[in-house]
């Protein structure tokens, strides 16, 4: 299976995803501890998958997105941004609206 088809199986398979620096207990850069404690607060399941244990992977989700920064997060398969957008979309209650429209659970809305 090639990385391309890994993360893609990672994205479809799982509601929410995040692709960071280190882990949701141990994030290793500020940017993933932003969005880990974004979704923490907003309340959802996510995995966390740590880029830093593969540089094909830390590679490969820049391809798969074509997007050049990382954290980087997925909600039910569509990606969403990284840390400027979700922060963005925090702050005007629309992450949480996100989630929502699409059926998953949020336990804090403000």
């Amino acid at each position: 299976m090639s990385i391309q088809d890994w993360i893609k199986n990672e994205v479809e398979t799982n509601d929410v995803v995040l692709f960071m620096k280190g882990t949701p207990n141990f994030p290793q850069c500020g940017f993933s501890g932003q969005v880990i404690q974004i979704l923490d607060y907003v309340g959802v399941p996510y995995k966390g998958i740590n880029v830093l244990e593969d540089d094909g992977l830390r590679t490969g989700i820049k391809e798969f997105t074509n997007w050049p920064t990382i954290p980087q997060l997925y909600i039910k398969g569509e990606f969403v941004g990284g840390c400027d957008i979700i922060r963005e979309m925090f702050q005007n209650q629309e992450l949480q609206a996100a989630f929502i429209e699409k059926g998953i659970e949020v336990k804090q809305t403000a």
